[in-house]
């Protein structure tokens, strides 16, 4: 095992610290991240030096495109969330978690099974002055009613067994009330025929990240 691999597995904010810098969101520049640098060493770091201890791709080094989407959407319109108890699910990098918290909202539950989303959730809302408002919880929330009026979730619908459990979930917790609202690219699962389009962003991402520099995400709210 490296050096590094022993300091990840020993002490996942050190690891984050070294592999990452903070920077403006560039579609929110009113929040800043830890993020990677370049997406490719950092995603060949993880798998040549964290897969034997079974850590996934760092989703959470990045601020992805329909994460950025929904969170300009959250900063533009506080009053969805202000005052309100809010879940973001699969939250990563916290981005989403984050912009609910400075729009308003009373608390944030911000869930992740990534074991290092939820330190780098942490660091991400404390450099943004909102982390005693953000709970990072890792559990997998799918079947479960948290409870929350606001579900917030971005960048879930690029695989099909996971989409299919996730728009179960999500259209039974609107169903029972809560505002459900989805930040999305353009991923191949997106349900759609069950959803309202909100807004569209031209968003800046990575190239190493998605096919295109800018990439046309949109804000989408549950409506059947």
């Amino acid at each position: 095992m490296s050096a590094k691999t022993r300091i990840a597995s020993a002490d996942p904010l050190a690891f984050i610290r070294a592999n990452t810098r903070l920077r403006p969101v560039p579609h929110a520049p009113e929040i800043v991240l830890h993020v990677a640098d370049e997406a490719t060493e950092l995603w060949q770091k993880t798998e040549d030096e964290l897969s034997a201890i079974g850590l996934p791709p760092p989703f959470w080094a990045f601020a992805w495109a329909g994460g950025q989407a929904l969170a300009r959407y959250v900063l533009d319109n506080p009053g969805l969330v202000a005052g309100r108890r809010v879940l973001d699910f699969a939250s990563g990098s916290g981005l989403v978690a984050i912009a609910a918290a400075r729009a308003g909202a009373l608390h944030v539950t911000a869930s992740d099974l990534d074991p290092f989303a939820i330190p780098a959730i942490g660091l991400n809302a404390a450099a943004n002055g909102v982390a005693e408002r953000i709970e990072a919880v890792s559990r997998d929330l799918i079947g479960s009613d948290p409870g929350s009026a606001v579900v917030l979730a971005a960048d879930i619908f690029y695989e099909q067994d996971l989409a299919g459990r996730v728009t179960g979930w999500l259209s039974g917790l609107h169903a029972r009330g809560a505002t459900v609202l989805l930040g999305d690219p353009g991923r191949s699962y997106l349900p759609r025929d069950r959803l309202t389009e909100l807004a569209t962003y031209a968003v800046p991402v990575s190239r190493s990240l998605e096919d295109a520099e800018i990439k046309r995400s949109s804000v989408w709210r549950f409506s059947a």
